[in-house]
């Protein structure tokens, strides 16, 4: 009994034989590892193949073995089938492994050794491709152990396969297509916030952007795309990037939480605790790009303040989504899923939950999904912004209205018709006159006395209309009060042309008007002054003209008469 307890126990040990046959073109590694740790790292290939025994089998959840400081020797027996014809690829994907040094050994001799992992140079990797790969040349009919010393100063994630070259290379392309796909998405995200930021002057997208390039650059890191096309071989960002980028994301959302959760109801300290959180975040960053601190160090830390943004805006999110404000509902919706992702990847790292291809793309998948809903609140916000940028846009017209035109007409008042004369005077020339006809109305007191206030308000509307009805877009009607008007056309060619123009007025009060309930006949009188022969001032030019139609009011009314410069002013 005790020698069949003891043969069961160096079977254990020994691992699962796992079987590569053609007819099964991919192989979970899982089943056959065995672990022997490496805790003073001076254990050797020679050293690891005298004990097989002291191999054990994982206490980890499948194909993760959690946070390790200290390197890890993995030991998986295999065995050849007849029929196969030995081409085989070995690969571990999960591309932030620092250095995996695989030894394929037969009869305890190496036959194929190779140094991988990302702080290996891409033109020194057996296969240029995103993962760790390796082509193995196995003989048919032949057992072989393989060995893996792994040493990380991440998490220690092994999803180790054996696949056939035409069988890996479909799954190596699906998984580089999705990459793109999402990383190409992330980035038409980033581009379009920081084109909105530029545009709109708006802080709140510049630092959605923030949080996008966060979640951009630790996706090109985690799949191995930015090992693969954008960094290379730049050891130091492959080594920082993890602990850089998970920082930089909790800075984002400090920032961008505290500012898309803004509002009067809010804690008065909540700003303040959130700008404070996004400072810390950014101290940590820079005395972990100094290697004040290491990366175990940025996962604890990460693993605090990286909830602290959701945890402290949740309560205004509620309250948010209570008063009907669907920001809130989003906010929680993100920070649900969120939390879900975050979980289920930290289960992993810590060798709590299994790696596979679900629980690896977790935090991406969930990632994207609150970058799509921050989308949605900034929408919401620009909205917001627009309607209260047009609140102000309405706001400013309307207190410019009551400044510069008359409540009744909409007519510019004395004060518009000062700033526009000034503005016309300074071109005025005697090829290029400027006329000013001061206009009352004959008749109107009249009309007013029998028929009431509101007869004589709809009256003045409809003078003020027919006078603009009867004159260029370019000249100007205003009202100064009561029943008189100005108008001032400007760009005359000659003075016979203002004489014209002032009849042209005085014959658009022959015909009567008809407002509502009444039919009213009224006359015009004129009395008009040119710039620059009369003057070249626009208080001279009024006086002038309002003489001159006073003149006309004394000479029988509806006419028009010209307060020449030699006239005088009376």
């Amino acid at each position: 009994m005790l020698a069949c307890v003891s043969l069961a126990a160096q079977a254990q040990a020994a691992g699962e034989v796992l079987a590569l046959t053609d007819t099964r073109a991919h192989v979970a590694a899982w089943p056959g590892v065995r672990i022997l740790a490496d805790q003073g790292g001076h254990l050797g290939l020679t050293d690891v193949m005298a004990v097989p025994n002291q191999f054990s089998v994982p206490t980890t959840a499948a194909n993760t073995l959690g946070l390790r400081k200290e390197a890890v020797w993995l030991r998986i027996p295999i065995a050849v089938d007849a029929a196969s014809n030995g081409q085989w690829l070995l690969d571990i994907d999960y591309a932030v492994l620092n250095r995996i040094e695989v030894y394929v050994t037969q009869d305890q001799r190496t036959v194929q050794q190779a140094v991988l992992g990302n702080l290996q140079p891409h033109s020194a990797r057996p296969m240029a491709s995103r993962s760790h790969a390796l082509a193995l040349f196995l003989k048919p009919a032949a057992d072989y152990v393989v060995y893996l010393r792994v040493n990380t100063t991440g998490a220690m994630i092994v999803p180790i396969t054996f696949s056939k070259p035409m069988a890996f290379l479909p799954r190596a392309l699906a998984e580089q297509m999705l990459q793109g796909v999402l990383i190409g998405l992330a980035l038409c995200l980033l581009l379009s916030s920081l084109a909105q930021w530029v545009s709109l002057r708006e802080s709140l997208f510049g630092k959605y952007a923030l949080l996008v390039a966060a979640g951009l650059w630790f996706s090109l890191l985690q799949f191995g795309l930015g090992a693969q096309f954008v960094w290379m071989d730049n050891v130091w960002l492959e080594l920082h990037s993890a602990g850089l980028s998970a920082l930089l994301a909790s800075t984002g959302s400090f920032v961008f939480i505290e500012q898309a959760l803004a509002g009067p109801d809010r804690h008065r300290y909540f700003g303040r605790a959130m700008k404070t959180g996004a400072g810390l975040t950014v101290f940590f960053a820079l005395i972990y790009a100094l290697d004040f601190i290491d990366t175990h160090t940025v996962t604890a830390i990460v693993g605090t303040l990286g909830l602290a943004p959701a945890l402290m805006g949740m309560p205004g999110a509620i309250a948010r989504m209570r008063k009907g404000d669907s920001v809130g509902g989003y906010f929680l919706l993100a920070w649900l899923i969120y939390f879900v992702t975050t979980a289920v990847l930290i289960g992993v790292i810590k060798g709590q939950v299994a790696a596979n291809f679900w629980t690896l793309h977790s935090f991406q998948f969930g990632a994207l999904f609150d970058m799509l809903m921050f989308t949605r609140v900034l929408m919401l916000r620009s909205k917001e912004l627009h309607v209260t940028a047009q609140r102000a846009i309405v706001e400013r017209d309307t207190l410019h209205l009551l400044a510069h035109a008359d409540p009744l007409t909409g007519l510019p008042n004395r004060r518009e018709l000062n700033n526009t004369l000034e503005s016309l005077l300074q071109h005025a020339t005697p090829d290029y006159i400027l006329a000013v006809y001061m206009l009352d109305l004959d008749g109107f007191k009249q009309v007013n006395d029998q028929y009431g206030h509101d007869v004589g308000d709809e009256l003045l509307i409809a003078v003020a209309q027919r006078l603009q009805g009867h004159l260029r877009s370019t000249d100007l009607v205003s009202r100064l009060g009561g029943d008189e008007f100005i108008v001032v056309s400007s760009g005359l060619s000659h003075v016979d042309q203002a004489r014209e123009l002032g009849q042209k007025l005085l014959d658009a009060f022959s015909h009567p008007f008809r407002l509502n309930e009444q039919v009213c006949n009224i006359g015009l009188t004129i009395g008009y002054a040119l710039a620059p022969h009369d003057g070249n001032d626009g208080g001279s030019l009024l006086k002038r003209a309002d003489a001159a139609m006073y003149s006309g009011k004394q000479d029988g009314k509806n006419c028009i008469h010209r307060g020449e410069a030699s006239e005088g002013l009376t």
